[in-house]
């Protein structure tokens, strides 16, 4: 499989199998994106890899929350406002997914809320003395494994709901103050008899976003 291949191939998969992932695919998908480019070399990515017992505690602790209507707390915040553009994008989200889903699209918030019953969630850090130039780092670094997942027959989903109560990502990873938490990204082998999974969003033409200045 070539980049143009593993690009088009990967997608948001909303509905993950319990099988655990191997850990050699999960430490040759990180070593993968490791090569991700930095600003100087900065590499401002720490991770943190929730899976077995961990990953249900804090599954478990998130639907306590959710069941108590507790207030979410995403370190990295939520925009202030939407671009119209992103707007427009936004509110074809829930149409498209009900034409390709059907019934099962109404599962997406509990889906959501379950952490898509993902076997693997990397959940990564950096310190917040960085800028954000460093969480460019962490975008960037963040598509390299999700490339190298669908390389190795994984699939993957980044989302803020994996991020919205730190105390709880906290308190069971042990991650230290100094680090923000910026985002989590589910890892699985994909349940592809859930309907949710028939969805994939479709992207502008280029015509619409790239300018061309000769």
């Amino acid at each position: 499989m070539n980049v143009t291949e593993a690009l088009n191939a990967r997608h948001s998969v909303r509905a993950f199998l319990s099988t655990p992932v191997e850990r050699e695919k999960l430490e040759s998908i990180l070593e993968a994106a490791s090569r991700t480019p930095s600003w100087a070399n900065s590499q401002p990515w720490e991770l943190f890899i929730a899976s077995g017992d961990t990953l249900e505690k804090i599954r478990k602790a998130y639907a306590d929350k959710y069941a108590r209507k507790s207030v979410s707390t995403p370190e990295t915040p939520r925009p202030p406002q939407w671009s119209d553009a992103a707007k427009r994008h936004q509110q074809q989200l829930h149409p498209d997914m009900v034409r390709d889903c059907g019934e099962a699209a109404s599962q997406f918030g509990a889906l959501n809320q379950a952490l898509f019953y993902a076997p693997v969630v990397v959940y990564i850090g950096m310190d917040r003395v960085l800028s954000e130039w460093s969480l460019y780092d962490i975008g960037a670094y963040s598509q390299s494994l999700m490339l190298a997942a669908v390389h190795h027959g994984l699939a993957t989903i980044p989302a803020i709901t994996l991020m919205l109560y730190p105390d709880v990502l906290r308190r069971e990873l042990g991650i230290p103050e100094n680090l923000k938490l910026t985002i989590g990204i589910a890892v699985g082998y994909a349940d592809t008899g859930h309907g949710i999974n028939k969805f994939v969003s479709e992207r502008s033409p280029l015509d619409e976003t790239v300018r061309f200045l000769d």
